[in-house]
């Protein structure tokens, strides 16, 4: 017997007994559509946490900062250019990034404004991703400029002022901002020094803004809101110039108290290849001597939590599923018994063992194909559903790609399952059916 006789007697067997096929696909369908939104839903949390995170900062990026008691140690760890060249020799190193912090003082007018300052290479700043409401990022200007985040404003106020009203009326973009490096200097301003002259006030800077950062929508935030961002060559340049023969805020001093004649950077940011490096990377650095943390472990931690809870959401989906499959042992075996008559004579007229059997396990298949099918169709409408009530829910869970998530590979995966299943399912009454004996099938009544 040829293939497309098989698949046209399976199909058609079916549809002869319409109700009992269509109550069967009904249990199939139930167990496929349980299945695949139970899975989407785990991996739909895993992707917003994921996306989450990355929110938060890179996956592949390690921290690096001097450790914070080195007291016990003979060689104090600095973080300056001769580590950076150690850790780009590194393997699965792509690139390594300094960061330069420190903090001045801000003045325009009345008001005054702390600002913590950040100073990173101009090619670093094309990662961050920033979003650019006025102006440009820092780096392309021949002298130092000033990028400011969206809540800068915030740290401002009136210091003769009773400090209410929200943030002052200053744009900037364009009104003329003073920034004073040396803030012990500037708060000493007035008193006594140990000659009994009164300290002068600092010199103040008038450093020009490049940019500002775009405010965010409702119910969002940025997390370079609250800084001021500039290129770190000219930060260390103006502050040489500044700080000449003096300890920079934020640097170390010799032991004598002198300053060093070399600026130490605060902080390096290490790029990874990929995420499944990470973990190894840092623990060289650790071993090194630095302090250095990323997100890669809690992210594992996260990751796993997140596979037994998509595991055991699986498995609620896949009760419905056995019960299904139960249905179709039971379809299967009741057709057998009324099809009796037929199979006997099908043995008689020479028909061979194994098409019978293919026959019913076609059956079987073609259940579990159209109860996938339509289990499938109907796992998208109330994936659609949910993302909208959890999108009316929470704004983020719009943005992040919504709770469930459906990919291409669990379309396919559910649709072989719930075949796989309905063959399996009749793969006993199949067997029955071609043990019967040829003889006592065509006496049966």
């Amino acid at each position: 017997m040829k293939f497309l006789d098989l698949l046209r007697m399976s199909s058609g067997n079916l549809w002869k007994r319409k109700v009992r096929t269509i109550l069967t696909v009904l249990g199939v369908v139930i167990g496929v559509a349980s299945i695949v939104v139970m899975v989407s839903l785990g991996l739909g949390l895993s992707r917003s946490l994921m996306a989450q995170y990355e929110s938060y900062g890179s996956l592949t990026q390690i921290t690096v900062n001097e450790p914070w008691d080195d007291s016990s140690s003979e060689e104090v760890k600095r973080l300056d250019q001769e580590l950076i060249d150690e850790i780009l020799a590194m393997e699965h190193v792509e690139s390594v990034y300094p960061m330069l912090r420190t903090q001045a003082l801000a003045k325009y007018g009345s008001y005054e404004g702390y600002l913590q300052l950040q100073g990173l290479p101009k090619k670093y700043f094309e990662d961050l991703n920033i979003k650019v409401g006025e102006g440009h990022l820092p780096g392309n200007d021949e002298k130092l400029t000033f990028f400011y985040g969206c809540e800068v404003l915030q740290n401002f106020y009136n210091p003769k002022g009773n400090g209410m009203g929200g943030p002052p009326d200053i744009d900037l973009m364009r009104d003329p901002i003073f920034v004073i490096f040396d803030m012990d200097a500037y708060y000493g301003s007035g008193s006594p020094d140990e000659n009994g002259q009164t300290k002068p006030p600092p010199k103040k800077y008038l450093i020009e803004t490049c940019g500002v950062e775009e405010k965010p929508g409702e119910d969002q935030w940025s997390q370079y809101g609250w800084y001021t961002f500039c290129d770190i060559d000219q930060l260390m340049q103006e502050l040489k110039k500044i700080f000449k023969n003096k300890v920079i805020p934020g640097q170390p001093q010799t032991k004598t108290g002198k300053p060093y004649k070399e600026i130490f950077y605060s902080q390096l940011l290490v790029n990874v290849d990929s995420m499944d490096n990470v973990v190894a990377l840092q623990k060289s650095l650790t071993d090194m001597g630095y302090d250095a943390y990323s997100q890669a472990e809690w992210v594992e931690s996260e990751q796993k939590t997140m596979g037994y809870i998509q595991a055991v959401l699986g498995g609620i989906g896949a009760v419905s599923l056995f019960v299904a499959a139960i249905g179709i042992t039971n379809t299967m075996m009741m057709s057998i018994y009324e099809r009796t008559k037929e199979i006997g004579v099908m043995k008689v007229l020479g028909c061979d063992l194994r098409n019978i059997r293919s026959l019913f396990l076609m059956e079987a298949g073609f259940i579990g194909f159209i109860g996938g099918v339509i289990g499938l169709i109907l796992s998208f409408i109330l994936s659609v559903i949910i993302n909208k009530v959890a999108a009316n829910a929470n704004e983020y869970m719009a943005t992040s790609g919504g709770i469930s998530y459906i990919p291409i590979w669990l379309v396919l995966l559910s649709l072989v399952f719930a075949v796989m299943v309905g063959m399996v399912a009749g793969f006993f009454p199949a067997r029955r059916a071609m043990r019967l004996s040829p003889l006592a099938a065509i006496r049966n009544e």
